[in-house]
């Protein structure tokens, strides 16, 4: 189990905690933080899932490239938010090729 994925279910729980008080006190803010606590966590677990499945890949990769996957699985558990925008961008390069003019 990836970072991530514990860091998700912390982030999810303590959103829930939030919205229920929120609700509880009436305090509109705080369910709205707690929702987008609940996002967030369910974006992290989501995140760790992937990373937890591209790991089983890797370790089943020919060995002349398990080394280099490893490394940028690495780099993904360690900088989430810019490995998620470098995809984000090389998606929108990639579809933008496909188009037709």
């Amino acid at each position: 189990m990836t970072d991530q994925r514990i860091e998700g279910a912390a982030t999810g729980l303590k959103g829930k905690a939030q919205d229920a008080l929120g609700r509880l006190t009436g305090d509109s803010k705080l369910q709205l933080d707690g929702k987008l606590n609940e996002v967030k966590g369910k974006a992290l677990d989501a995140y760790g899932r992937v990373i937890d499945g591209l790991d089983g890949i890797a370790d089943k990769a020919p060995v002349d490239i398990r080394e280099p996957a490893k490394r940028g699985l690495e780099f993904a558990r360690n900088k989430p938010l810019l490995t998620t925008g470098i995809l984000a961008g090389a998606a929108i390069l990639l579809s933008s090729l496909g188009r037709r003019r």
